[in-house]
């Protein structure tokens, strides 16, 4: 039982459950009620100790949890996940907009982030950005504590904080902690886990929960905890800081310690009976390093469950859970008056609206930076002048010249066809973090996030195809038609979004970088080389018959075996196969971007031949695409830019969000 006021630190070596214990108090493992026990995995003892059995119940003030505590609940994580490019202001106030309740102005929310920077001492470093692995930005403890404020925004009743001095050096760390104790003292529980804590650090906590291999070895004040291990025959000889005695202990190391006749004798007559070397009892030397860590856990387990035993305080015999008397009536009464209800049903801090909007501008002025940079300017010129000097002032005076402008076109199709695919390739499994710490607290629905995070890439991704759209539309002498030139970057718009959409599903679906590379260079290989340029496609039977009775008529001096190895020529991909151009976006921006620039009108090619000018139409790389129309690539366009977006939120939705 921790009250309010109090500060409650987990302590315990590595896997032996603090996280776990963490995660299941702070209502982010659910627990079953179907069942009286659930198997929750452990972690790095999982060789050890196989799977963990939690029996009986949590209660909050004696009520179970429901997804409406959960505004009552602050969890700060081990690890930082904030946005690199976003200030410390900045951060907390997207924050407060979000999570703070919706009957609050806009400026008291503003308000109340910068009380939180005020009472965390964020006011020096409040305009600077939050920085990364490869970003200066603020410190680690200046970071820490922006977590932090995060968590205090919404005034919680109970916090609780994953390693939280993990990596930062002592004076940091006793800041941090500092800070902690401040905020349990204005009334509000604070739990955390911390692995090594200096001697100071340990004297700020006021209860001590010490594990080991999953087990209760003590519960009770900081302060008493060297007193019980004395009491039951562990003690330092040398002067050491209680904390590192305590880890000692939960570690079975008991070097430079003294250690009880009981688990002596134990060792052996365990050694004895297995026919190895006894311990002498009776021996004044120490044997402290010829004991075995499994004993020393085994014995200090059993030794607090007898001491629970004799006080009539426990509970269940198999896991020492002390007997807790509920909450008073007025207590119970006192924080249902607060706002908190015992139901089910998820309520939101903001409309769907609002959080839309708050999204949206979070994502925008996150990711400038990144589609802004100088870099993949450099890399979109630098390829569109490239471009522009292989096909420079091209033409279509003879077909020869003709394949090769339509060669540009396919490079155009097919370079706006994997660049930003790559690019939204990596959108969600690099805020996968991010996206699973704010759902676990419930500060937003999922489908405003993924309505702000899709459609706040669309500005953006505009202003780069623009830009290499008129370098290579002028340098290429593409059709000088104010129509054909808005049409083509409206054909490179589909592309680009549609590209995107792929991208975006392919990194939902798979949820790691290495596979979905890999996945993704598949899927463009193959949509490019269906495309429509580099091989034809299997033409019907009826369509065969036709095209034979037209040449005939059209050259009746042809012999039937030319007309049949002409009609061979453009039978290169096997039927089984030919389906896949249907949903290769490389094949309708290929076929739109011809029809804008050749179709709709009377063009003529060959024109100094002694036959006469023939109709670009009637050219042979063109036999196997209409020049007429366009809308139904327009809306097979469409309905993938819909569709991959469509199988992305699915898989996001389907995806596991618990860290």
């Amino acid at each position: 039982m921790c009250e309010p006021g109090e500060m409650l630190a987990l302590m315990g070596p590595s896997g032996s459950g603090k996280s776990t214990l963490l995660n299941l108090l702070s209502g982010r493992m659910q627990m079953t009620t179907s069942k009286p026990a659930f198997s929750v995995p452990t972690t790095a003892c999982a060789a050890n100790a196989g799977r963990a059995q939690l029996l009986g119940t949590i209660t909050y003030n004696d009520m179970p949890f429901c997804k409406s505590l959960k505004p009552r609940i602050g969890f700060v994580m081990q690890d930082d996940v904030l946005y690199p490019h976003l200030t410390v202001k900045e951060t907390l106030m997207y924050a407060a907009i979000l999570r703070l309740p919706k009957n609050l102005s806009k400026q008291e929310m503003v308000n109340r982030a910068l009380e939180v920077i005020h009472e965390l001492g964020l006011e020096r470093c409040q305009n600077t950005i939050i920085g990364g692995p490869f970003l200066r930005g603020v410190s680690g403890g200046e970071r820490k504590r922006v977590c932090m404020g995060q968590e205090i925004l919404i005034d919680p009743s109970l916090l609780f904080l994953d390693e939280p001095t993990s990596g930062l050096d002592s004076s940091t760390a006793l800041r941090i902690v500092h800070i902690m104790k401040k905020i349990s003292q204005v009334g509000r529980t604070v739990v955390t886990t911390i692995h090594q804590p200096s001697s100071r650090i340990y004297h700020m906590f006021d209860k001590l929960i010490l594990l080991s291999e999953g087990q209760l070895l003590y519960y009770g004040k900081a302060s008493h905890a060297m007193n019980y291990f004395s009491s039951i025959g562990f003690s330092p000889q040398i002067a050491m800081n209680p904390a590192d005695f305590l880890l000692d202990l939960a570690s079975g190391n008991v070097v430079d310690m003294s250690t009880p006749i009981q688990l002596l004798g134990q060792c052996a007559d365990y050694n004895g009976a297995r026919g190895l070397h006894s311990i002498d009892v009776g021996s004044k030397k120490n044997h402290s390093n010829s004991l075995q860590p499994k004993y020393v856990n085994q014995y200090l387990s059993r030794a607090y469950k007898d001491m629970l035993s004799k006080n009539d305080a426990l509970q269940d015999e198999d896991m020492g859970v002390r007997t807790i008397s509920p909450y008073s009536d007025t207590a119970r009464t006192s924080w249902k008056a607060s706002g908190w209800k015992n139901k089910s049903d998820r309520e939101w801090s903001s409309t769907w609206w609002c959080q839309f909007c708050v999204l949206y501008m979070r994502g925008f002025r996150e990711r400038r930076h990144e589609y802004m940079s100088w870099l993949r300017i450099f890399q979109v010129l630098a390829s569109a002048f490239i471009i522009g000097c292989l096909w420079w002032q091209s033409n279509f005076r003879t077909e020869r010249h003709l394949i090769d402008q339509v060669g540009l076109l396919f490079f155009i199709a097919t370079f706006w066809g994997f660049f930003p695919l790559f690019t939204a390739l990596f959108t969600f499994p690099l805020e996968r973090a991010i996206l699973a710490k704010e759902r676990a607290c419930d500060m937003y629905r999922l489908s405003s996030y993924f309505m702000a995070r899709t459609l706040g890439d669309i500005p953006l991704d505009f202003c780069l195809p623009l830009f290499f759209h008129i370098i290579v539309y002028f340098m290429a002498h593409l059709r000088p038609s104010i129509s054909a030139f808005f049409l083509t970057f409206f054909t490179i718009l589909l592309s680009t979004t549609a590209s995107q959409g792929m991208g975006i599903a392919i990194g939902a679906l798979m949820m790691d970088l290495k596979k979905a590379t890999t996945l993704a260079s598949i899927v463009l290989l193959t949509f490019m080389l269906s495309g429509g340029f580099f091989v034809q496609v299997y033409l019907s039977r009826s369509v065969q018959v036709y095209l034979s009775r037209f040449e005939s008529l059209v050259r009746p001096t042809a012999s039937s075996s030319s007309s049949s190895s002409s009609l061979r020529e453009l039978q290169s991909i096997p039927s089984f196969i030919a389906w896949i151009r249907y949903i290769s976006y490389n094949y309708h921006t290929f076929r739109l971007l011809a029809t804008v620039q050749y179709g709709h009108g009377s063009q003529y090619f060959n024109c100094d031949t002694s036959t006469g000018c023939q109709k670009v139409e009637e050219a042979s790389i063109f036999h196997n695409i209409s020049l007429e129309g366009g809308g139904t690539e327009v809306l097979v366009l469409l309905s993938m830019i819909i569709g991959y977006r469509l199988i992305a939120y699915v898989a996001l939705r389907r995806m596991s969000l618990a860290i």
